[in-house]
């Protein structure tokens, strides 16, 4: 073969790579995963896991997408944050979201929920930390956005703590704000109250699952770990995965259903381990729509009782 063919070849090559990877982004998925974490007995407890959809009022295809996962009658929404990737994005970021605040939700936010995405160069995604230098004042609708949330029931867990009931049970959820802006600050623990049952479930909430983070909600006694940011990796290799994981998680946990900080806690030597479920999101930067082999996706995580999977 010539050298002008080879390079043809591998141009047109890298030219369907390209296409395929910005097709996959509207490639959007649910993953359904189980979880036994409840105590024995317990009836399951389903939460719907939204995460990063990054949403400019164009994506049309991902805001209906985004509307028909209600009917999925979820009895939590969790929304791990990076909502928003435009300063016109909000009002479609309510449309989207206005059928899922009929359920009892909670959220915590992320960096594009405060600031705006920026061009970067790309060599940087292979960086083991590819932040920049953080911006002095936000300039995304992020309190608008937050109190849309809160009216319509949602707990706001940017550094707190708070409680859902849902079916009678009661869901003891803890979060935190941004660790990838450092923003995070772990609630302290509240005591209870007189006579108060016990709670069915306890959820770490957190955008970015730094390492700090998982450690302080596993020491919490969460049952469950439930994070974004990591796109997945965003750009992954079949057989291999992830190349990176833009915080200090390593790749194998860059999305999916693990165990925190071991093995999963339904494995040999996982039983000291908290469940860590990190989303792939649903959405990209504006500056780089671009996915392989990680689609886009929501998760029904179906919370059953122990000794069942």
């Amino acid at each position: 073969m010539s050298p002008a063919r080879l390079v043809g070849g591998l141009v047109g090559i890298g030219a369907a790579g390209l296409a395929y990877a910005h097709l996959e982004t509207k490639l959007f998925t649910l993953r359904r995963v189980t979880v036994p974490a409840l105590a024995p007995g317990e009836r399951e407890l389903r939460v719907l896991h939204v995460s990063d959809l990054h949403l400019i009022p164009s994506q049309r295809r991902k805001i209906e997408w985004v509307r028909s996962l209600a009917a999925l009658e979820p009895d939590l929404v969790i929304d791990t944050g990076d909502n928003l990737a435009g300063h016109d994005a909000l009002d479609p970021l309510l449309h989207a979201l206005e059928p899922l605040l009929e359920f009892p939700g909670a959220f915590v936010l992320g960096s594009n929920d405060y600031y705006s995405p920026t061009f970067k160069n790309p060599a940087r995604y292979l960086l083991p930390d590819a932040r920049g230098p953080v911006r002095s004042t936000p300039d995304l609708p992020w309190e608008p956005m937050v109190a849309a949330m809160r009216d319509a029931g949602w707990a706001d867990l940017t550094n707190r703590r708070d409680a859902v009931v849902v079916r009678g049970r009661r869901i003891d959820l803890a979060g935190v704000d941004d660790p990838h802006l450092d923003r995070d600050e772990f609630p302290a623990p509240s005591a209870p109250s007189p006579g108060e049952d016990t709670a069915a479930l306890r959820l770490g909430v957190t955008h970015a699952p730094y390492t700090r983070v998982l450690d302080r909600m596993h020491a919490d006694g969460a049952d469950a770990i439930i994070a974004g940011h990591t796109h997945g990796g965003q750009l992954c290799l079949p057989g291999y995965g992830a190349l990176v994981t833009n915080c200090d998680i390593d790749r194998r946990r860059a999305k999916g259903l693990h165990g925190w900080p071991g093995a999963r806690p339904d494995a040999p030597g996982g039983e000291d381990s908290t469940w860590l479920h990190v989303s792939a999101g649903a959405g990209t930067s504006p500056y780089a729509p671009v996915r392989f082999a990680c689609r886009p996706e929501a998760t029904l995580v179906t919370f059953t009782a122990r000794g069942r999977i």
